[in-house]
């Protein structure tokens, strides 16, 4: 876990099935609030975004992309269950190489020792998705 006073470097990818996006969710105990997350992680050192992006979905869903583009960098600050966070976020859309996997309905993430699963999730009920500029890149 970085430090609170780290800027983590940090990719995400849009993958979508028609007018649903694959994305976790999540709970800020703080704010009480539910959120999604789309599928990604950080970047290690000596990796592009590009590379850390394609490592983190073998990682998370044994599974490649194809199809790969890169749409926006965002600077993201943020708290999270009370935590100042700060982060530079790399955004790609990008497709799963292996068709079969859009007939998933839940996904579960094989890193995560928490347990968690990603699923398709409505777009257009995308509005607390993180990061916050992805609502803008899911609807245009």
């Amino acid at each position: 876990m970085m430090s609170p006073s780290s800027i983590r470097p940090m990719t995400v990818a849009i993958i979508r099935k028609g007018d649903l996006v694959l994305a976790s969710s999540g709970h800020d105990n703080i704010k009480n609030e539910d959120f999604y997350r789309l599928p990604g992680g950080g970047i290690e050192m000596g990796e592009t975004s590009r590379e850390a992006l394609e490592r983190e979905i073998k990682e998370e869903f044994d599974a490649e992309l194809k199809n790969i583009k890169l749409l926006e960098v965002v600077e993201n600050i943020f708290t999270f269950n009370g935590q100042l966070g700060h982060e530079i976020c790399f955004i790609y859309q990008a497709d799963f190489a292996d068709q079969s996997l859009y007939q998933k309905q839940v996904f579960n993430i094989l890193d995560s020792h928490l347990g968690h699963t990603a699923t398709w999730i409505p777009v257009n009920k995308t509005s607390r998705i993180y990061p916050q500029v992805a609502k803008e890149l899911l609807i245009s």
